[in-house]
């Protein structure tokens, strides 16, 4: 290891920057070179336009200070040159020129420098406004290659979800008919061996079936959520008053079972909402169950339905109710999969349909967001795009 302080400083100051002084004045060229030097800059020479362009051409520097009044090219034509070319377009370049006038200045920035020193120049200015043009470039070529890698990622997290969709799908459907066969066995069981097996016989047939009913739930989901966004989309005009029909319909025993009352009278029109009719149904119906189910006991659910047109001409939902809430803290844990935030026998359920529900709306190029307070209730807020979108 070479201990020698000076070829130590001399390695550091090596990396400093890769520059190019372009001036038809041999003086002006050795002085500045040499004062950049000895500031730790890698430093080139041309003497004219056309050495320039070989120059660069043939190695690009990192920055280019550049005189304009030369013989046979002028810096104006140099620079024009220099952005003309893929290559060398990118290359910052400082004027360096004792032309002072203001429509000089202007010409060098419309044929693309980046920065302007009148001679007579300060040394010191020089030097600043190179560190400072040298930072700018490493700070962009640092973020260029960042959003380069956040792309790379960005790629293999999509490819890895779809993986992971895909083997949801494909385990779901797989395991469709094996769990079939042990409800139908299971049934079968009970059927021809009731009076052998006896109470605790019935008992554990019974908890195989609910579990089993339990695990066909899940599977149900998973496919569910699997299929959302899978193949082309046909988005079309929706009303939604067909929509929430269809939906009480499919409710209809959770309602009766309930009580529970569902209001959307205060609408004085009934929005046409642009989407796919049969993910918008499983979007207000996943709200609407969950409201049902997850009511506070005693207590008959209320649950009220708005629709507001917005600014941007997108439909804003809210979907409320009078139910045991969430608290604060948790509201965000609503929208990852597998996250059950009530635990209990009285509130079943997989974890996985607000998912769905995210998924649903953030397809439709719409936001969904939770508002809720514990033993007041909660309102579900979305939107979806309008007919005049």
């Amino acid at each position: 290891m070479n201990n020698d302080p000076k070829s130590a400083s001399a390695e550091e100051l090596a990396t400093k920057g890769n520059l190019l002084i372009v001036d038809d004045t041999p003086d002006n060229l050795r002085l500045l070179s040499a004062m950049l030097a000895e500031q730790g800059y890698e430093v080139r020479k041309a003497i004219n336009g056309k050495m320039a362009l070989i120059a660069v051409q043939a190695d690009p520097p990192e920055l280019i200070l550049l005189d304009i009044m030369m013989p046979g090219m002028n810096g104006y034509q140099v620079c024009e040159k220099l952005k003309a070319s893929k290559k060398t377009a990118e290359i910052p370049v400082i004027f360096l020129s004792a032309l002072d006038d203001a429509n000089d200045k202007v010409k060098a920035f419309a044929v693309g420098g980046v920065d302007y020193i009148t001679k007579p120049f300060q040394f010191s200015e020089v030097l600043a406004r190179v560190e400072n043009h040298l930072t700018i470039i490493r700070l962009q070529k640092q973020l260029q290659e960042k959003n380069l890698l956040l792309e790379q990622l960005n790629g293999e997290l999509e490819r890895s979800n779809s993986d992971l969709e895909q083997f949801a799908y494909i385990v779901s459907h797989d395991l469709q008919a094996p769990l079939q066969g042990i409800v139908g066995s299971a049934d079968m069981l009970s059927w021809k061996y009731e009076n052998v097996l006896g109470a605790d016989g019935d008992r554990y047939v019974n908890q195989i079936v609910d579990a089993a009913f339990r695990m066909k739930n899940l599977i149900q989901d998973l496919l569910a959520y699997s299929r959302v966004g899978k193949g082309s989309l046909d988005f079309q005009p929706n009303d939604c008053q067909e929509i929430l029909e269809e939906v009480l319909s499919n409710l209809q025993a959770d309602i009766d079972a309930s009580g529970a009352t569902i209001s959307y009278e205060d609408m004085p029109d009934m929005p046409i909402a642009i989407g796919n009719k049969t993910q918008l149904i499983q979007l207000f119906q996943n709200t609407l169950s969950n409201a049902i189910k997850f009511r506070r006991p005693e207590v008959t659910p209320e649950i009220k339905i708005l629709a507001t047109l917005q600014s941007d001409r997108s439909w804003l939902f809210s979907i409320s109710d009078n139910g045991i809430g969430i608290a604060s803290q948790n509201l965000e844990l609503i929208f990852e999969i597998f996250q059950r935030l009530h635990k209990s026998d009285d509130y079943p359920g997989t974890g996985i349909g607000m998912t769905i529900c995210k998924k649903i709306v953030e397809l439709h190029g719409g936001k969904i967001w939770v508002e809720s307070k514990l033993d007041r209730g909660t309102t579900v807020f979305f939107t979806l795009p309008s007919e005049l979108s």
